[in-house]
């Protein structure tokens, strides 16, 4: 199933597969929540299969995507033809070039002059047009995707390559987003996944948190998903924010304000660690008669300690093993030792009725 989406550290898109059979596979399943939605890819895959479908993340261009994909409803030629008009501006100078672009290959930057410029100019002229939201969405999710494809980066914003990656020096340009016929009665939430549980009941919930990580030489301060993407926050609000730093980070993409409690790695006061007594109040929380969980070989959850989780909060029916390297997948074998023993890295999914 084709989806669109861009560079994202955690992308679900090679298990989007496995994800649509295990779901289609339920009977009397009609409503569905991707809980932590990021590219929208999954959120995208559930609505062209027809399910009314609700994608909440915290992240503006999250929300940004999900309406693109999920609501905007003109037909095709509306948008190119304003995308054709704003591929067609003349670039500048302007605050994203001062920040992020250069002529220079010996300094880190994650752009190209030319195409900040393309930026500056595109950008500044989304505001100035009489649009509605869902209409915006769809040029801003357009203008990102460009940004992607033109690059200078291993994929996030925290730091950027020594010299120029060769897809930068292509041209920024705008492109249509891959749209499909909405079907489906779907809804964006941009907010905390602990009011979404608990205001709204699903038939079918999809969880796909960022992990602690189990590498115990971990710092206690570390980039966030918010500062890995921290630049498509700017481009969405074209707020101009205080940056910091050798990437030009916003100020509000810090550690100490940035940070999810999924990404946590520290323990409380009994000895446990923060994220996992997250991951299990959530999946308690969860008004739902199905939940799968996607959970990563790099995670911080022992055998025994997701287990757990699970198994308190209802049936476990499926938990499937995927290692990308060689495409396979695989009931999981639960042995003694954790799933991650061999160093490589696989993707899990594990599949509960409450």
């Amino acid at each position: 199933m084709q989806t669109e989406g861009i560079k994202y550290s955690g992308s679900k898109k090679k298990i989007i597969p496995q994800i649509i059979e295990i779901i289609n596979g339920l009977g009397g399943v009609e409503n569905v929540l991707d809980g932590f939605s990021g590219t929208t890819r999954v959120s995208q895959a559930f609505a062209k299969s027809g399910y009314n479908t609700t994608a909440n993340d915290i992240s503006v261009w999250s929300e940004v995507f999900a309406t693109c994909y999920l609501k905007s409803e003109k037909p095709d030629k509306f948008y190119k033809d304003i995308i054709d008009f704003l591929n067609n501006l003349k670039g500048f100078d302007g605050w994203f070039t001062e920040n992020y672009g250069t002529d220079d290959a010996m300094c880190k930057r994650p752009f190209q002059r030319k195409n900040t410029q393309k930026l500056d100019a595109i950008r500044s002229e989304i505001d100035k047009l009489d649009l509605n939201w869902e209409d915006k969405c769809v040029l801003l999710t357009s203008l990102i995707l460009a940004l992607d494809k033109v690059d200078s980066t291993l994929g996030h914003f925290s730091a950027y390559l020594s010299k120029w990656s060769p897809r930068s020096y292509n041209d920024l340009k705008l492109k249509l987003p891959k749209r499909f016929p909405i079907t489906s009665r779907n809804e964006v939430i941009r907010g905390d996944i602990f009011k979404t549980v608990e205001e709204k009941t699903f038939d079918f919930a999809y969880f796909d948190p960022p992990y602690g990580s189990n590498n115990e030489k971990m710092p206690p301060s570390r980039v966030r998903y918010a500062a890995y993407y921290h630049i498509w926050k700017t481009v969405i609000l074209n707020d101009k924010p205080k940056i910091f730093g050798a990437a030009n980070r916003r100020e509000d993409t810090r550690d100490r304000v940035a940070a999810s409690v999924f990404e946590e790695f520290r323990k409380d006061e009994n000895e446990q660690f923060i994220a996992l007594k997250a991951l299990e109040k959530l999946i308690q929380m969860t008004n739902s008669r199905y939940i799968l969980l996607s959970y990563s070989s790099g995670g911080r959850a022992t055998k025994e300690e997701l287990m757990g989780i699970l198994t308190s909060a209802g049936k476990l029916l499926k938990a499937i093993e995927i290692d990308y390297k060689h495409n396979i997948q695989a009931q999981m074998r639960w042995t003694n030792e954790w799933v991650n023993s061999d160093g490589k890295h696989k993707e899990y999914l594990f599949l509960i009725e409450k």
